[in-house]
This record gives structure tokens, C-alpha cells and sequence, in this order.
């Protein structure tokens, strides 16, 4: 009679949890050579034509020509104050916010609309309405540019003015809008909305005072996509705006070709065109990745 050999389990091997964190924030940190210096390439890339331009916009045009990749010596602050008392400037500043404001009111708006039914509904042909939205994406604005023009300036009637481009501008942010926000209002518990309907909640209370709050940061996220996108158009202002209703992007050509010989007030004009959406886009920054989270999760 054979008898089995006993095998004694081995016993596990206890790592305090401080340890294991500093080993996977080792790994983070340490992370592929090779990957870095992708980065530091491509950061590169970004960043240095703004950081020269904004550097630029504190030396004179001697300076510019005499070394253009040296810094400031002496720093020149004529430049910007002299876009900053031009009236243009501000004329220009004061239309790009008006229609980017419009554009990101309609785009949230209209955008969480169409988005709730597509979420929380079953209906027949859900899903290919949801294809034309994700189909929009493919659709560029130059494709269309030339009908869009006749139907604003000709039927419309709107031609020149701050509504005859943020309407077709939100129309063109709205697939990417609905794209983003239908996952996040998917993902949120259904049990809520059942038990407020139980209570006697109707549906657009529901959808008014659940709902929407919780469905915040993908508004968000989308409204600040939108009002850069806005902010920094320029052919569909291009080809509807004229004279005092130009946006800054066509005010810094229009600046351009008035000063071409001024590089450093060109410079700038430039700079100061680009703070605005630049700091907005930092500000809400983790609102636009907790956003893009939540609708990746749903």
C-alpha cells in the first residue's frame, strides 16, 4: 500500500501594501527611455513656436533680426501695449467671445438634449440614428462650406453676423458632443432614475433634477471643447464676417498684412489672441479629463 507524499501548501509571501505602491510608482516613474523622448519631442514641437512667439513679443524687430532664437535683452514691453490700447483688438475679442458663448450654450444645450433619449430610451432604430451622429464626424466643415454660405447669407439671412456663425458651428460640434455625452448619461444608475419615477417624478424632472446634475462634468468637457473650437475658427468667419464683426483669428491676418514689417507686434497681437482659450482650456483641464473619463467608463 502506496502512501501519497503530503505537499505543505507554501505560504504566501506578504508584501506590505507601502511596498508594493513604491514599487508601482518606481515603474511609473522610471518608465521606457525611448517613450520619453518621444515625448520631449513632441512637447517640443508644441510648445517652442508659442513659447517663441510670446518671447517675441518682448524684443524689438532689431533684436529679431539681429539673433531671432536669442532672448529678450533688454525685455520691450511697447508691444503689447500697443495691441492692448488698439481698439480693434478688443472689438475682436469682444465678437470671438460672443460667438464662442453662443456656440457652447447651443452645442451643451442641444447636445445633452439629444443625448438623453439616445442614452436612457429604447426605441426602434436607436442605434442608426446614433450612426448618422457618429458619421457627422467624418463630415468636415470645408466640404460644405460653399452651400453652408449661400443657405446663411441667402435664405437664412444671417450673413455677417454673430448667429450665422455659431449656429453652423454648433451643428458641427454636435456629433462629437453626443458621442461623448451618450456613454456618460448610459453609465449613470438606472436605479435612480426608477426610484424618483416611483416617487412621482416625471420624466423631465428626472431628466431636470437628477439627471443633469449628475451628468455635469461631461457638460463640461464638451462646452469647453466647444468654446475652443469657437474661439479659434477661422474659414467659416472668414467667408461670413466682415468689418467690425471679424474674430481675433481673422484680426491677427488682418494685423498681419497692416504691420507685416512690425514681427514683434505681429508676434504680439498673436500671443495675446491665444491667452484667453489657452488659460480657459488649462482651468478646466481636470474637468475635461473627468469628463472623457466617465464617458470612456460608460
Amino acid at each position: 500500500m502506496s502512501v501519497a507524499p503530503m505537499v505543505r501548501p507554501q505560504a504566501a509571501v506578504y508584501q506590505p501594501e507601502g511596498k508594493q505602491r513604491a514599487r508601482t510608482g518606481n515603474a511609473l516613474q522610471g518608465g521606457n527611455p525611448l517613450v520619453w523622448a518621444i515625448a520631449l519631442v513632441v512637447m517640443g514641437l508644441t510648445l517652442g513656436p508659442v513659447l517663441y512667439g510670446v518671447l517675441g513679443g518682448f524684443r524689438t524687430n532689431a533684436q529679431l533680426a539681429e539673433n531671432p532664437a536669442a532672448l529678450p535683452d533688454p525685455w520691450v514691453f511697447s508691444n503689447y501695449a500697443k495691441v492692448l490700447t488698439n481698439s480693434s483688438f478688443w472689438t475682436y475679442a469682444f465678437n470671438s467671445t460672443v460667438i464662442a458663448v453662443l456656440t457652447t450654450a447651443i452645442v451643451v444645450v442641444f447636445g445633452i438634449m439629444a443625448a438623453y433619449p439616445l442614452a436612457r430610451y429604447q426605441f426602434k432604430g436607436r442605434e442608426a440614428l446614433f450612426t448618422v451622429f457618429v458619421l457627422g464626424l467624418l463630415f468636415p466643415t470645408t466640404v460644405a462650406i460653399i452651400p453652408l454660405f449661400i443657405m446663411i447669407t441667402r435664405d437664412l439671412q444671417l450673413g455677417n453676423t454673430w448667429w450665422g456663425v455659431a449656429l453652423p458651428q454648433a451643428a458641427f460640434a454636435l456629433p462629437v458632443t453626443i458621442v461623448i455625452l451618450r456613454p456618460f448619461l448610459m453609465a449613470l444608475p438606472k436605479e435612480l432614475e426608477e426610484a424618483a419615477l416611483i416617487d412621482g417624478a416625471s420624466r423631465l424632472g428626472v431628466f431636470w433634477r437628477i439627471l443633469l446634475p449628475l451628468s455635469a462634468p461631461g457638460m463640461v468637457t464638451v462646452g469647453v471643447l466647444a468654446f475652443v473650437g469657437s474661439w479659434n475658427a477661422y474659414l467659416l468667419p472668414l467667408l461670413l464676417l466682415q468689418g467690425d464683426m471679424r474674430t481675433l483669428p481673422l484680426g491677427v491676418a488682418d494685423y498681419s498684412s497692416e504691420y507685416s514689417s512690425d514681427t514683434a507686434g505681429v508676434f504680439a497681437f498673436t500671443s495675446l489672441a491665444m491667452i484667453p482659450a489657452l488659460v480657459f482650456f488649462l482651468a478646466m483641464q481636470k474637468r475635461i479629463v473627468n469628463g472623457l473619463q466617465g464617458a470612456v467608463k460608460g
